[in-house]
């Protein structure tokens, strides 16, 4: 038998592994994509983007349908217990356990459409949306604060510089109205005036019945009792309009007070 010698690389052939370091040396000179600058990583951030934009919207229409929403008092009608551009807090969660409505509450609603001139709430995405989520940047329909004096049953009247009688017993409110009212409501017909929008409103026209709030709604009123669009003149509010309760004031601009002018041409 004949021995064999090992075979030796003959010039112009290579290992194995010197075209393996060859391939390397070559892939190191290629020019390296900066990460994000291919389709791949600019898909996976526009994905990215999107979930935490949905994930944001979900979670601000849970805390603002389930359990608060802030809101801003844009009018005096519930003077002195509020003023105009005080922040609060408007709670949802007690709605949603069963809580009834209690007389004195004050509650955030949508006006009847009566009042928005036959307008009701629209149910186009973009304003539905913007009602969910209250943004800013979204159409975004008006609501009313006032407090309920009217429970279903209650038998209703007012009496021009006296004061609102509940069941024939006139109310002490004393404590939270700034005036007492300056006209009388003693049946259905006496209720009207003008709304928001700029007309004249009589919703019962000439019924004589005795205002009695019907199952299901509610009789409001603002503080303000004469500055106060509320069910003196546009009715009953239907109770699936109330948005929450009022519940905590957190904001209030403070204002510099009024001196006399001779004190500061004195200055």
């Amino acid at each position: 038998m004949e021995a064999r010698e090992p075979v030796t690389p003959t010039a112009g052939s290579a290992t194995p592994e010197l075209i393996e370091s060859g391939k390397q040396a070559e892939r190191s000179k290629e020019p390296k994509k900066p990460p994000g600058k291919d389709g791949g990583g600019l898909v996976q951030l526009l994905r990215e983007g999107i979930e935490l934009v949905v994930v944001t919207l979900v979670l601000l229409i849970v805390i603002r349908w389930a359990i608060a929403e802030a809101r801003y008092i844009p009018s005096s009608s519930m003077e002195p217990t509020l003023q105009i551009n005080d922040r609060l807090l408007v709670e949802k969660w007690s709605g949603h356990l069963g809580k009834p409505i209690k007389r004195g509450d004050i509650l955030v609603f949508y006006p009847p459409p009566l009042e928005m001139g036959g307008k009701d709430l629209s149910n186009d995405p973009l304003t539905v949306l913007g009602r969910l989520t209250g943004l800013p940047f979204l159409p975004n329909e008006p609501a009313f604060i006032k407090r309920c004096i009217g429970l279903p049953g209650d038998h209703i009247k007012v009496q021009k510089g006296v004061g609102v009688f509940i069941n024939g017993e006139l109310l002490d409110e004393s404590l939270y109205t700034k005036e007492r009212p300056n006209y009388d409501l003693n049946v259905l017909a006496d209720i009207g005036g003008r709304a928001s929008t700029g007309f004249g409103i009589r919703p019962y026209e000439d019924v004589k019945d005795p205002i009695v709030v019907p199952a299901g709604h509610l009789f409001m009123m603002g503080d303000n009792r004469n500055n106060s669009e509320d069910s003196h003149v546009w009715g009953f509010l239907d109770q699936k309009r109330v948005i929450g309760r009022a519940c905590l004031l957190f904001w209030r601009r403070l204002e510099a007070p009024l001196y006399p002018r001779f004190l500061d041409e004195n200055n």
